[in-house]
């Protein structure tokens, strides 16, 4: 049979949140820069998106990754991160399960007992270091693009609940951060429905009433997330390291839960805990998933982006690949651009 369309991937997951990386089948595409390519897919190329993420091929709750050379001389390799609603510039578990993927499959070369990769991004060069053992990548630290707040202890007046105080941080995405307790949630798998429901419902008041703008490239997305954030706990780990550990619940539009404890996420909530003196440079922050997934996070180093204090993050966690596959397109498909059904995909407002 002849297809329409041959795109060679493997699916994986970083901490339990879907990441296919497309590794052939794509071709050319324009664009200097990773960034540029991004925005070729969203403007011209966005069946593609659909194609991997709707139904009947996909599904609401999985991201993917099409692997590209970068032009960048410092660069191994580049990508361009697809989710369900967004092309974002930046993704953590995105970058572990592409950063996995690279090295396990031999797209390249794996150094034991660590493989250090420069891996381009849409937002710009992502330095990774991976662990490495027996063929397999046991932990991927990854060091983001700087994060920081654009408000502080913003009011929002949201629908139905009134006035709630939040904080707006940039980490690759920009998030909405609530505190999970003082809103009646115990940040448990059970209360995914309405976590989802009123995560939507603080992103879009906070869309409507606070202005972002990221200050370097202002065609980066502005509000499209909701973090709800549990209390912190000091503790140390099994080595004896302090720690400060905390749960967390992302809602990633259209309205579904991050099942990692997000990476872009994480960075966003170091900066707002750096910028409320909880959390200083090198101090070791485990963030944890619904499902009990988890994330090793510290500050880096401090810095400024136009005029915001800023952090640079360093994240931490594992992938796993979990198949190999070639989607085909047949071309007498009715659903060419793949369907949504029975969860609200709303525009961005």
């Amino acid at each position: 049979m002849r297809f329409s369309r041959a795109l060679n991937v493997v699916d994986a997951h970083a901490e339990g949140e879907s990441g296919k990386v497309v590794v052939g089948g794509v071709g050319k595409v324009p664009g200097q820069s990773l960034f540029e390519k991004m925005r070729y897919f969203e403007e011209h190329h966005d069946q593609l998106r659909k194609l991997l993420l709707q139904e009947p091929r996909g599904a609401m709750w999985h991201n993917a990754n099409i692997v590209l050379p970068s032009n960048d001389p410092r660069a191994d390799m580049g990508y361009v991160i697809l989710e369900s609603t967004e092309y974002p510039v930046m993704s953590g578990s995105n970058t572990m399960c592409v950063a996995t993927v690279l090295l396990e499959t031999g797209m390249l070369p794996m150094t034991e007992p660590v493989t250090h990769l420069t891996l381009e991004s849409p937002a710009g060069l992502i330095r990774v270091e991976c662990e490495c053992a027996d063929g397999k990548v046991r932990q991927v630290k990854l060091v983001n693009q700087p994060a920081f707040v654009y408000h502080h202890f913003a009011d929002l007046d949201v629908d139905g609940l009134g006035r709630v105080t939040v904080d707006i941080a940039y980490g690759g995405m920009t998030f909405v951060f609530a505190d999970a307790e003082s809103l009646g949630f115990k940040l448990d798998v059970s209360e995914e429905a309405a976590l989802c429901e009123l995560g939507q419902r603080l992103k879009r008041a906070a869309v409507r009433q606070l202005d972002v703008s990221h200050p370097e490239n202002p065609l980066i997305p502005g509000i499209t997330n909701t973090v709800f954030t549990g209390p912190l706990h000091h503790e140390r780990d099994e080595d004896g390291t302090e720690l400060i550990r905390s749960r967390n619940a992302t809602v990633v539009s259209p309205g579904r839960i991050d099942r990692s404890p997000c990476g872009t996420g994480t960075s966003a909530r170091l900066a707002v805990l750096h910028a409320k003196g909880l959390l200083q440079p090198g101090q070791l922050f485990r963030h944890e998933s619904l499902i009990g997934s988890r994330f090793d996070a510290r500050i880096e180093s401090t810095t400024t982006v136009g005029p915001y204090d800023a952090v640079v993050p360093s994240i931490s966690g594992r992938a796993w690949i979990t198949s190999f596959n070639q989607l085909v397109l047949d071309p007498t498909d009715p659903f060419q651009h793949g369907f949504v059904v029975g969860r609200p995909w709303e525009p961005e407002l």
